[in-house]
């Protein structure tokens, strides 16, 4: 298998770019052996998001051009890999591009649909996944016999099928050996990529249809075989919901899923241990609506990618077409605005990328949703005004935890630039140096090395030498609270000997040079929300333009609806006048 690296020009860039990728999205289901037109249109929507990726990742492509390994998955399926700018960065992803390629082939099969355990986003060096759930008996023997028929019966992946048929008494045997060996390679991808927590977004079990258990989960895999993950029940409201939301007129708030319903038997399941940081009554989740419901989720996973360990996170519901995008989508765009992945790309980039990459080319039946008015498409990017604050920030705790001792914030902001390669300063004191993306909205970039010694009384005497020094450059945001000033990014190293040095060994630094720690945007909370807003109002004009929302029935006032008159007055393509 060859891995592909870098990638042509961007195929159109901007609201026009976004409004071709809605247009074709909303016209016609993409499947990855589709040919014709179809095929050309989907070829540059790929091209651009394989630049959008090389901005900011050095990358591999596993190829499923004919859609051989998932009929409903991208032709050109990225493994994310490391930092492309940083020579040498820490949090390079160790799994192999061959060698997962090899264990999706064999473990596909385990999931519905075939949609198995990919990798979509890189942070921190861990692997956050998307899937379908599991399959379940019905499907799985079903596409065993398919398989196997029009391979000849020589589908390496079924090789035991003619044994695990041989005596009929024997079934129940027979099922837990094909369960054993599917399920067995599943297990193996999920540790190759280092997953350990897994959130299930079902509201059911297992999904029946026609009386038959067409789907199954993690959760209730009877031999227990997903015993060693950290098994997350989060169950959240299927497509079908979001046509209540859309009736409404575009509100989520005060929209609550009606839990008594005969299908919905999955409790809320989430260990203790992951909850307690979060100060939320989960208790209280039936009585949640949409908006809460939406945020609480949210919160609980960038808690869980945000930990200290090293272990990545898959996401599913059922297909892994609708719900599952929805929280790939608002991580995705919330770590962004955060400026702690996809460090380079502006809002019109982003948005793109991921309306395209982790809703297009991943399935999301866009045709048949709006044909049924369940918009959770549209729910997905309006709902980006609720998660502007800094409570759902990935940096805030890493704040918290990166700040050195003895320090206010103000004091590490200031940089002074005497010294400024000088071999001497650099050996026997300690530096801080910042480094973020040129351009970047709301942030800065400093090249200069501020000598920061560690002792109590060494503190004090570089505070009055900084406050002495006619050279000594305050970051222009002074006396910000903790919690709005940049420091992600920071880690705790030892520094090398020197026998000029006269401090501790200990020091702090920000930025790539010499350990080549990965770009990061410092971003406030008040650049978080405007980077989101920008996002949001890119793809209300964009949306209006193209796909247009689909007015409900007027109220006995003759008034709008709340969301559409905002919209359509606050892109300007309508005065006080109603629809």
């Amino acid at each position: 298998m060859a891995a592909a690296r870098g990638c042509p020009p961007p195929a159109g860039s901007g609201d026009r770019g976004l409004a071709e990728l809605l247009l074709e999205f909303s016209r016609a289901q993409y499947r990855a052996k589709d040919g014709g037109g179809a095929a050309a249109k989907v070829e540059r929507i790929e091209r651009r998001c394989l630049e959008l990726f090389g901005r900011d990742y050095r990358y591999s492509v596993i190829p499923n051009v004919h859609g051989e390994v998932c009929a409903h998955y991208p032709r050109h399926i990225v493994l994310l890999e490391r930092d492309a700018a940083a020579a040498r960065d820490p949090f390079e992803s160790t799994v192999q591009v061959g060698k997962l390629q090899d264990l999706i082939n064999r473990s596909k099969m385990a999931r519905c649909r075939g949609r198995f355990v990919c990798p979509v986003i890189l942070y921190k060096g861990k692997h956050i996944c998307r899937s379908a759930t599991l399959a379940g008996w019905g499907e799985l023997y079903g596409r065993t016999g398919y398989n196997y028929i029009f391979s000849g019966g020589s589908d390496d992946a079924w090789a035991d099928a003619e044994d695990i048929s041989e005596e009929d008494s024997a079934l129940r045997n027979a099922d837990s050996q094909l369960f054993d060996k599917v399920r067995g390679h599943d297990i193996k991808l999920l540790r190759y990529l280092s997953v350990r927590y897994i959130c299930d977004l079902m509201v059911e079990n297992k999904k029946v249809k026609f009386g038959l258990n067409v789907t199954s989960s993690e959760k209730v895999d009877k031999a227990q075989r997903y015993a060693d993950f950290t098994l997350l029940s989060i169950p959240y409201p299927g497509c079908e919901f979001f046509k209540e939301y859309k009736d409404r007129d575009y509100t989520a708030e005060g929209l609550i899923f009606n839990w008594k319903q005969d299908y919905v038997d999955a409790p809320l399941s989430i260990p203790a241990s992951l909850t307690q940081s979060l100060n939320i009554d989960w208790s209280e989740y039936q009585s949640w609506d949409l908006v809460q419901q939406t945020q609480n989720y949210l919160k609980l996973l960038i808690s869980i990618i945000n930990s200290d360990d090293d272990s990545g996170l898959l996401v599913h519901c059922i297909s892994g077409w609708d719900r599952t995008p929805l929280f790939i989508s608002l991580l995705r765009l919330s770590l962004w605005a955060d400026g702690l992945i996809h460090v380079s790309l502006e809002p019109s980039e982003i948005l793109y990328l991921t309306v395209a990459y982790d809703w297009f080319l991943f399935g999301h039946m866009l045709v048949d949703r709006l044909s049924k008015g369940e918009e959770i498409f549209f729910f997905c990017f309006n709902f980006l005004k609720h998660i502007t604050s800094e409570e759902f920030s990935a940096v805030k705790s890493q704040r918290r935890k990166s700040l050195s001792p003895g320090f206010t914030l103000e004091e590490i902001c200031m940089l002074k630039q005497r010294d400024r390669g000088s071999t001497t300063s650099l050996s026997s004191d300690f530096s801080l140096g910042m480094e973020s993306s040129p351009g970047a909205a709301g942030s800065f970039t400093y090249e200069a090395v501020e000598l920061m010694p560690a002792g109590a009384q060494a503190q004090a005497a570089w505070r009055k030498s900084c406050a002495s020094s006619p050279q000594a450059v305050l970051w222009s945001r002074a006396q910000q609270s903790e919690d709005r000033l940049p420091s992600a990014g920071m880690v705790e190293v030892k520094s090398s000997s020197s026998s000029s040095s006269t401090h501790s060994d200990n020091f702090l630094r920000i930025g790539s040079s010499p350990l080549e720690v990965p770009r990061s945007r410092l971003v406030s909370a008040s650049d978080r929300e405007s980077r989101l807003e920008e996002v949001r109002s890119s793809f209300l004009a964009s949306y209006s333009r193209t796909i247009g929302l689909k007015a409900v029935p007027p109220s006995p006032s003759g008034a709008i609806g709340g969301l559409l008159e905002q919209f359509v007055r606050g892109v300007g393509l309508r005065g006080s006048s109603t629809l």
